[in-house]
């Protein structure tokens, strides 16, 4: 067997063991592109091996998605398939766990009306939001990796000779997922420890505001007075851990809605839709978007703020240092899974349960009492830099410094 093939299979069983942790007797649920087939064959053997007793896989295509977009009619894209989104549901009910193995390439919908993308957006996130509400309150474990696909390496590594840089992109996403390393589960959990000290001292501060300082950003983002920092593994409704995002290096909570001013600059560019949205800015008051200015995606960009009421507003908050191995690395992936794992991010739309005492156990009304934000959208989107400062404000208004020049300060 050579390296690219162990590699792989020690990609696919960390993902099963570590991703999902699929237990005995459980589903597993997989969504992937036609481009990573051989991939998902290998998760659904190492699956099987470890216990599922079912694993369903949701195929799609590039080329099909893209000539729908092309060729089909308007109200197309104004409703999602029910049965589909009840599928979802009825598998997290049921405690299925469930995988998204992504590889689009970030041009995909290049030069495809907004609105068609907007329309589409909106009509799945309506009918996928009860699955949404379990993943986002950890009632079900769930987890999201990538796999390379010839359209996206040849956009990461445009100078790499064709025939080359599937394999480039390949490498890239084993060494950032720390699958070169002759055990990775181990690894990573060694890894996921690491991110838990910087929780728990956040977690001891009990900040109440966090003061954002770079070229192009002046941003105060309040927390929630009884916010949780969380980092790397999550928690199961049922006791099983398991790792949402595969690579992670960021902890992260949830800010107040209502409680972010000022503005903030985008530091990488934001594959979203189908399309790049790049050198951008928001301008928030009172938690309330109010401004925004792009230099590439702009269109794109305003129709993601007016997805709903909800996605006005911001619903993460997360910390990367600036040496962290994806930054380090000095690729850019054109992939949010990776470009937020280089950088501090903030979110646009939902909130996570879980980042709030008690949160996994509220409803939708005792969430917005404790004042976390309600969408249909989640999107990442990349702030930090080499020259970021961020403060630390206690409720007594004491300030500390949190991030300097891009890496911890403590």
């Amino acid at each position: 067997m050579n390296d690219f093939q162990k590699n792989l299979e020690k990609y696919a069983e960390l993902a099963v063991k570590v991703g999902v942790n699929i237990q005995k007797g459980q589903t597993l649920v997989i969504g992937a592109t036609l481009d990573a087939a051989e991939f998902v064959r290998l998760v659904v053997k190492k699956a099987y091996e470890t216990g599922a007793t079912n694993v369903v896989v949701n195929w799609n295509d590039d080329t099909v998605t893209r000539t729908k977009y092309d060729l089909a009619p308007d109200d197309a894209f104004l409703e999602y398939p029910q049965w589909r989104a009840k599928e979802q549901e009825e598998f997290a009910e049921k405690g299925a766990a469930f995988m998204s193995i992504i590889s689009t390439s970030p041009d995909l919908l290049k030069g495809v009306d907004p609105e068609r993308i907007a329309n589409f957006n909106k009509a799945a996130g309506k009918a996928l939001a009860n699955y949404r509400k379990a993943a986002q309150s950890d009632k079900v474990s769930w987890t999201v990796i990538a796999a390379a696909s010839p359209a996206w390496a040849a956009k990461v590594f445009p100078d790499v000779p064709s025939e080359q840089q599937v394999d480039k992109l390949w490498e890239a996403i084993f060494k950032a997922s720390r699958v070169d390393v002759e055990n990775p589960v181990d690894a990573w959990k060694k890894h996921d420890e690491t991110l838990h000290e910087k929780v728990h001292y956040l977690n001891e501060k009990r900040y109440s505001k966090l003061h954002y300082k770079a070229t192009g950003t002046d941003l105060t983002i309040e927390l929630p007075e009884k916010h949780i920092w969380v980092g790397a593994g999550s928690v199961n409704e049922k006791g099983f851990e398991f790792m949402a995002n595969m690579p992670t290096e960021e902890v992260f909570t949830v800010p107040l809605k209502t409680g972010v001013n000022g503005t903030v600059a985008s530091t990488k560019p934001l594959s979203y839709g189908g399309n790049i949205i790049d050198r951008f800015s928001i301008t928030f008051e009172n938690g309330k978007i109010v401004g925004v200015k792009a230099e590439e995606g702009e269109e794109i960009l305003k129709r993601l703020v007016d997805t709903d009421e909800g996605s006005h507003y911001l619903g993460e908050v997360a910390l990367v240092p600036f040496n962290s191995p994806i930054s380090q690395s000095n690729v850019l992936f054109f992939n949010t899974l990776f470009d937020e794992n280089a950088s501090n991010h903030l979110a646009i739309g939902s909130a996570y349960a879980f980042c709030i005492e008690g949160g996994k156990q509220m409803s939708s009304e005792e969430l917005g009492a404790n004042g976390l934000n309600e969408s249909i959208t989640h999107v990442d989107f990349m702030i930090g830099s080499a020259e970021m400062d961020i403060d630390g404000i206690t409720a007594d208004g004491k300030v500390e410094p949190v991030f300097k020049a891009g890496n911890w300060a403590f």
